[in-house]
Order: C-alpha cells, then structure tokens, then sequence
C-alpha cells in the first residue's frame, strides 16, 4: 500500500493523545484518548480520555468545547483522536463545529481489534460517511499510518475477553 506522509504535526498529537489513552487504560476504562487542538494546530485547548460506552473520549470533548468556545474558533480547530470517531463521536464533532479531525486506527481497523466484544460492538461506518451525510465539510486526515503500531499496542490484549455468544 502506497500512502503519503503525514504531517509532523499530526503525529505529535497523535502522541498526546495516545498519551491520554494510555492513561484511561490505567484508569480502568477502555484505551481510547483525545486532544483539542487550537486552530495554531499546537496548542492543546483540552484532552479526553474514554469513560465509559456511551461517554466517548471524543463526544465528551466536543460537548465540553461546545460549551467553552465559539463555534467560529472551534470550526478552525481540530479534534484529534487515537482511533476514527464513531458514528455518535462523529455527530458531536460535527454539531459541535469542530472543523477538523485527525485520527490514528480506522474505525474498521478497530473492529478486526475488538471483534464481537460484548464492551464494544464497533460499527462498522466511517466517520467520512458520517460527515459526508452533513452540510458542512469537515476536514479528514486518518488514518496516519505512522502511529498505527503505537496505537494497536496500547490495545494489545486488551479487547481478549468477553465476547458475545
């Protein structure tokens, strides 16, 4: 497979993030991490990690931004996140107006992770098919292949058991 390289930028925050996943796994929750970046694509405005199924690192974060930023500045910032947003993650960004996302594991990629684990019953649907079906156009850099090992080892052992019947 042939893929560009991503910005510098980009895998340092990939790095914060994964950071900030790393933490919620030793936390007890589930390894999933996410930073706000200012529109400077630097500055870290905010971080999330995972708390539970239905409170995402990134729905979390985007509801939290909502309430502390105008949606002009947010639209020029950018939610990044260790693996793509799901479908909820993604209608919060976008009803949030964050205007850009950068992720590191596909949403399909964590589906061959995770399998039918009864904690995760991944969708398989892309957080492009989510933003594609809006108004506005959310800018999409993922996944950054770069960080793919760094991330899947955060997950390595983790999603082994409980599966569905």
């Amino acid at each position: 497979m042939n893929h560009t390289s991503s910005p510098q930028w980009a895998i340092d925050a990939l790095k914060a993030a994964n950071q900030v996943a790393k933490q919620a796994k030793q936390e007890g929750h589930h390894p999933f991490g996410a930073i706000l970046l200012a529109p400077d694509m630097r500055t870290v405005l905010d971080r999330q990690g995972n708390i539970d199924t239905v409170n995402h690192a990134e729905s979390t974060l985007a509801r939290r931004a909502f309430g502390s930023f105008d949606a002009n500045y947010l639209w020029q910032c950018t939610l990044v996140t260790t693996v793509e947003p799901c479908a909820m993650c993604s209608g919060t960004q976008y009803w949030a107006n964050i205007g850009r996302l950068v992720y590191g594991l596909s949403e399909r990629e964590l589906l061959d992770l995770t399998g039918n684990h009864v904690q995760n019953p991944t969708m398989d649907l892309s957080s492009r098919a989510v933003f594609n079906a809006g108004q506005k156009k959310v800018e999409i850099l993922g996944p950054v292949h770069e960080m793919l090992q760094e991330i899947i080892d955060l997950h390595a052992g983790f999603w082994d058991a409980p599966k569905k019947p």
